[in-house]
C-alpha cells in the first residue's frame, strides 16, 4: 500500500471516529458556526483536516473559521505563513491575533495556566467577533484520560475535560470532535501528511504533570491492554452505590 492510500485509509478510520464522537455527545446542530482553535501543533492541524473534510458533506450543515492566537511573551513562533496556507485548502477564514501576560505580576497560577487562560479569552472574543455558537478544541482521548488523573492525584476530584461544554459566563460551548482519537493515530498522520512543526517550541511544554501522568497510563496499559477504554468507559459507568457516602448530619 501506498502513502498516499495508507493516509487516506487513516484518515477515513479517524473520519469514523469524529462522526461516532459527533452522534454520540451531540457536538454539532443544524447552522453551527464553529471556529477552530489553531495553535498550529499536530493536533490542532488534524482537527482542522478532519473537520475541514467533514463541514463538505456532513449532515446537519456548519460552517468553519479559524483562530490562531500568539503569547507575545513566551519564547515560541509558529509559521503563521503555513497555518493560512494549510486552511486556505479546506476553505476554512484564518485570523491571527497576539495577546500577552506577565508572570512576574500574576504569580497565582504556573505560566501554563496563564497562557491556556489568556489565549482561551482571545479566543471567546473573536468567537463572539464572528457571532460564531462553539470553539472546537484539539484534545484528543489521551488529554482526555490524562487530565481525568491528574484531577484525581491532584485535586481528589473525579472529572476531566468533557467532549461537549457549556460555558454560561461566556454564553459558549466548547466542543472535543477528537475525543475518540488517540495520540499516536495522530502522530501516525501528521507524519504520512508532513504537518509542518512550530519554528520555535514552548519552553514549558515538558514540565507539566501531564508527562508523568502519560507514563502511568503507559505503565497501566502494560498490566492491561484494554486499560485506556476502560478508563474512558469508567467515566460514564459511575456505581454509586459502591462508592463512599457522607451522609448528612
Amino acid at each position: 500500500m501506498t502513502v498516499p492510500d495508507a493516509r487516506e485509509k487513516l484518515l477515513k478510520k479517524l473520519d469514523q471516529k469524529m462522526k461516532k464522537a459527533i452522534f454520540d455527545y451531540h457536538l454539532l446542530e443544524e447552522g453551527d458556526r464553529v471556529l477552530i482553535a489553531l495553535s498550529g501543533g499536530k493536533d490542532s492541524l488534524a482537527l482542522t483536516e478532519l473537520l475541514g473534510r467533514k463541514v463538505k458533506i456532513y449532515q446537519p450543515r456548519f460552517s468553519l473559521l479559524s483562530a490562531h492566537v500568539s503569547m507575545s511573551n513566551i519564547p515560541y513562533q509558529s509559521n503563521i505563513e503555513y497555518l493560512q496556507q494549510f486552511t486556505k485548502q479546506y476553505n476554512i477564514p484564518f485570523i491571527h491575533r497576539r495577546t500577552s501576560f506577565n508572570p512576574e505580576t500574576d504569580t497565582r497560577k504556573s505560566p501554563c495556566f496563564l497562557c491556556s487562560w489568556y489565549r482561551r479569552k482571545v479566543l471567546f472574543d473573536i468567537a463572539k467577533e464572528y457571532n460564531c455558537n462553539k470553539i472546537a478544541l484539539g484534545h484528543h482521548q489521551d488529554d482526555i484520560l490524562q487530565t481525568l488523573l491528574m484531577n484525581m492525584t491532584h485535586q481528589g476530584a473525579f472529572g476531566t475535560m468533557p467532549p461537549l461544554l457549556k460555558m454560561s459566563k461566556f454564553e459558549m460551548t466548547l466542543i472535543r470532535p477528537m475525543c475518540l482519537i488517540m495520540e499516536k493515530e495522530l502522530k501516525i498522520l501528521s507524519e504520512m501528511s508532513g504537518y509542518l512543526k512550530q519554528k520555535k517550541n514552548c519552553p514549558y511544554e515538558n514540565s507539566s504533570s501531564r508527562i508523568q501522568m502519560k507514563t502511568v497510563i503507559e505503565i497501566l496499559e502494560k498490566m492491561n491492554s484494554q486499560v485506556r477504554s476502560n478508563m474512558w468507559n469508567s467515566m460514564t459507568h459511575i456505581q454509586p452505590d459502591y462508592l463512599p457516602s457522607i451522609k448528612n448530619k
